[in-house]
């Protein structure tokens, strides 16, 4: 577990066992063997049901509807047979493929759905051109998935925008992601750096960030970009040579496990995403006192950022204007502190403390003792 949604996964499972006594079981398909990247508190548990669902990744569409279908019946005997097992009071499914038979499973739980992308973009092909039977597939599949989320107990979303998306349900609530640092200071903005952190695909939009920095670079020749993420960004690379960037002032970074000592060694954090589910970086980036400028994008970002008050928003997918917001910026130190400044306080609401109320308040009203995940 690397990504954004396997950090806040653990950071909610390790809050509610360590700090409230719930008994957490997590339940995973892949990495059979392999370490934990995020910390897990010892009273947590972990089950693997080693399914290895990643081996469609690299496989050809048809091919990995092939795997699809042998892999699916044996992922639900195990996770019936392990539900049946522990018994657990509420099960909360990160809607991947076993929404297609959770509620199926007669375990005596209640049955939550919590999704981590806006309605638009879910199960979605992440490529920018992916192709005429890719997108009959997935409205199909989404066609079909809307009666499988009502029979759910409750379906959870990050936005009051994306609960409302859900127009035919009536079964969804909106809580954010807490923010899973645990900060001890926060960055003194003297460092004339940019950062970027993300997986590197078309979703998170660094052809958009690069075009952008082009731009940029020449009217500010001390700054530099720095970006972290997964993912295959060798197109990236190759992008960023025939845009003729600065490669000295232009690193594409792997992941990080430090993302806190990254933003206290940056003074602006940028957000070039076609679409977000919430935008887990620009809580963290805001929480270090490092002012995000980003692009109003679909439906992360205008529910974090208060616009002129502790961030910037441009016109989604307007490279031009974020290069001009951010050479603005950049220009003047003294209103990067006061943007930092508010961004310390205003991103408070998003603290595990605040966020786990709302869960809480969740399972009490399905009348829930107990929570296994």
């Amino acid at each position: 577990m690397a990504g954004g949604v396997e950090r806040v996964l653990t950071a909610k499972a390790n809050y509610f066992a360590d700090k409230l006594g719930y008994h957490i079981t997590i339940i995973l398909t892949e990495g059979k063997g392999k370490p934990l990247f995020y910390p897990l508190s010892e009273k947590v548990d972990v089950v693997n049901l080693d399914i290895n669902f990643e081996e469609l990744w690299s496989c050809s569409f048809f091919k990995k509807i092939w795997l699809y279908l042998r892999k699916q019946p044996v992922y639900k005997r195990k996770l019936k047979a392990e539900l049946m097992r522990i018994r657990p009071d509420i099960t909360i499914s990160m809607l991947r493929r076993e929404v297609n038979f959770l509620t199926k499973i007669k375990d005596g739980s209640k049955k939550i759905g919590e999704l981590h992308i806006n309605r638009a973009h879910f199960r979605t092909e992440e490529s920018e051109n992916p192709g005429i039977i890719k997108v009959l597939f997935a409205k199909v599949w989404m066609m079909a998935l809307v009666p499988k989320l009502r029979r759910l107990d409750r379906l959870v979303v990050l936005t009051d925008n994306d609960r409302e998306a859900w127009h035919e349900l009536s079964n969804v609530v909106a809580i954010p992601n807490p923010l899973s640092l645990e900060l001890s200071a926060q960055s003194p903005l003297t460092e004339k750096r940019i950062i970027c952190i993300g997986r590197y695909c078309h979703e998170k939009g660094y052809d958009d960030l690069l075009k952008t920095w082009a731009e940029v670079q020449r009217l500010n020749p001390e700054w530099r970009l720095d970006t972290y993420g997964d993912g295959d960004k060798s197109s990236y690379e190759l992008m960023a040579d025939e845009l003729q960037i600065d490669r000295s002032r232009c690193t594409l970074h792997g992941r990080t496990s430090n993302v806190e000592h990254e933003y206290m060694n940056s003074s602006i954090a940028v957000c070039s995403s076609n679409y977000e589910g919430f935008g887990m970086a620009l809580v963290e980036a805001m929480a270090c006192g490092v002012p995000v400028v980003s692009f109003d994008c679909p439906w992360g970002p205008r529910n974090i950022i208060r616009d002129g008050e502790d961030g910037l928003l441009v016109e989604n997918g307007n490279t031009h204007k974020l290069a001009l917001a951010l050479a603005s910026l950049m220009q003047h130190p003294e209103e990067i502190s006061r943007l930092g400044q508010n961004a310390i306080v205003n991103v408070r609401r998003f603290e595990i403390d605040e966020v786990a109320v709302r869960w809480k308040r969740l399972f009490e009203e399905l009348s829930i003792d107990n929570y296994e995940l």
